[in-house]
């Protein structure tokens, strides 16, 4: 039994990952002036595995998934990415984060190129013996092209900390103890303080630098969050530490809303104690997702998976920033509405980047067989991030462009020195 994408098409994103990212590595590319020859070379990817996974499950027939790793570049380091474990996994949707990895790590200043994995399976409805099976043989098939100084996974959509335990596990059996193979591991396996974190946490270190620009402080911020995950949860829990009112939440069973704030905290429990029923939350009013965009706010924290944001919706956001806690969230036309509306867009490529500078702290720790601690990662953390906004902002001003072309143009520049130095590019 093969798995696809089985939602109705009018429910499916009407603009892919790959079609997002090529659009703006285009643009940024006509705008740097480079060569097509080069552009071919940085816009492919440099591996791509695919691998098949039969597993006998639960019913007692055997369901074949499919997983793959696509290495995109590595002229500035080892490859790091995600492995994700999600129905709408397949090769195109693979590449595209692939490549926006490589330009992310770029402009975070880490020493990473980009990859991107995952096996095209619905998580979320299989029991953790059957996901265990399903890691395993991933692990065992693609092995040979992964290593601590070739290419370190990391959870990502569909995986955690004990999907990394798994992973980690199946290659000591292979090569040894390695725990710097992996990264987003739990503490008890040599993970880092802070890395479940981490990603949630950039995003307010992003907020807060962008913030002053628009007059706003945390005290006076309404956030409204779409994906309540781990990103969107921690986004939410930190910022309401900070003072800012989380005035409506969405997640994959619906949304709600309160405008005098949602007690995070509050809320988290209650999705733990009932499975994700967040309609039944006793502190918000619950509402359609479609509805969630038209609350008004000062922040849209989009957290979901990619193009949710599209041409038929953008119209519908009352909010003053988008700060993009998803890879690709804003298809390029609702970019253009959003733009028109005044809306500051502080964009994927480096605001959710807090996850892979976690995950380079957690390697650099396994590296070393020396542990930080939390405060230390958090503030190394957000030192990188601030850096990063304030690189891509100067560059926006000074070039009177988005945050988002100046990001990949950033990016491109970086990974583009760092090849012509190895020689790979004339």
């Amino acid at each position: 039994m093969t798995h696809t994408d089985s939602r109705p098409a009018a429910e499916r994103p009407e603009v892919s990952n790959i079609e997002i990212v090529s659009h703006y590595f285009d643009l940024a590319a006509e705008r740097l002036g480079l060569r097509d020859d080069v552009a071919d070379v940085l816009r492919s990817s440099y591996r791509e595995v695919r691998v098949q996974i039969p597993v006998t499950l639960g019913d007692g027939r055997i369901h074949t998934f499919f997983g793959y790793r696509v290495q995109h570049n590595g002229a500035r380091g080892p490859y790091k990415g995600g492995m994700r474990f999600h129905p709408e996994v397949d090769l195109d949707e693979v590449r595209a984060l692939a490549q926006l990895m490589t330009w992310k790590t770029a402009i975070a200043g880490i020493p990473f190129g980009g990859a991107k994995g995952g096996v095209n399976c619905p998580a979320y409805s299989l029991e953790p013996g059957e996901l265990q099976k399903i890691a395993r043989s991933l692990m065992d098939k693609i092995d040979k092209v992964l290593g601590p100084t070739r290419d370190i996974p990391a959870p990502d959509v569909g995986t955690n900390a004990q999907t990394m335990a798994w992973l980690m596990d199946e290659y000591g059996k292979l090569h040894g103890h390695t725990p710097a193979i992996v990264t987003g591991k739990p503490i008890a396996l040599e993970g880092s303080h802070g890395r479940e974190a981490a990603t949630g946490r950039g995003l307010i270190y992003m907020l807060r630098e962008a913030a002053p620009q628009m007059g706003l402080s945390a005290a006076d911020t309404r956030i409204v969050i779409q994906g309540f995950g781990n990103v969107g949860s921690w986004a939410g829990r930190i910022g309401a530490q900070l003072g800012c009112t989380i005035v409506g939440v969405s997640n994959v069973d619906g949304a709600i809303r309160n405008d005098g704030g949602i007690d995070i905290d509050s809320l988290v429990r209650h999705l733990e104690r009932e499975g994700g029923l967040i309609g039944e939350f006793p502190g918000a009013d619950a509402i359609s997702p479609d509805e969630l965009l038209e609350v008004p706010c000062d922040v849209f924290l989009p957290a979901a998976l990619g193009g949710m944001i599209h041409q038929h919706n953008a119209h519908l956001l009352d909010c003053r920033m988008l700060l993009e806690g998803a890879n690709s969230p804003t298809t390029p036309a609702a970019d253009d509405i959003l733009a028109d509306k005044g809306v500051h867009i502080v964009p994927d490529v480096m605001a959710n980047a807090g996850g892979v500078v976690a995950s380079y702290f957690e390697w650099v720790q396994n590296l070393q067989h020396f542990r930080w601690d939390e405060r230390e990662v958090n503030d190394r953390l957000g030192t990188i991030m601030r850096r990063a906004y304030r690189d891509v902002a100067a560059r926006a001003d000074e070039k009177g462009t988005s945050l988002r072309v100046a990001a990949y143009e950033l990016g491109i520049e970086r990974v583009l020195e760092a090849a012509r130095t190895r020689g790979y590019i004339n």
